[in-house]
């Protein structure tokens, strides 16, 4: 298990993307601390999820004890696919956990959020 780091980015159309990249089965993100409070954040995982391939997103508000993020159904947010999930929780951390796959899993997470 490896910790990766991320990578952060303010746009001028007021939207602030987070990305991880080269997550593999049982890596984690290092944890972003949002810098500005956006609307609303979207998810999403690009890349080869490989047999079973899963991604969690995790928030925690102190750094330390994170928890399951569910996206706005209520659902705790599994990303097995490529689809984009919209978030219910906005804590003040974010990490992507890699909760299962296969030798072949290769991920990249990228969380956006519009500020205004």
């Amino acid at each position: 298990m490896a910790n990766r780091a991320v990578s952060m980015v303010i746009s001028e159309d007021g939207s602030v993307n987070y990305s991880w990249s080269g997550l593999l089965n049982s890596d984690a993100g290092n944890p972003a601390s949002i810098v500005a409070r956006p609307n609303g954040f979207a998810v999403q995982a690009v890349g080869t999820f490989g047999a079973g391939g899963s991604v969690a997103l995790q928030g925690s508000n102190d750094g330390v004890n994170f928890f399951a993020l569910d996206d706005a159904g209520g659902t705790a947010i599994a990303m097995t696919t490529t689809k984009v999930w919209r978030l219910a929780n906005l804590p003040k951390y974010f990490k992507p956990v890699v909760t299962a796959g296969d030798g072949t899993t290769s991920l990249a997470v990228n969380l956006v959020g519009h500020t205004r």
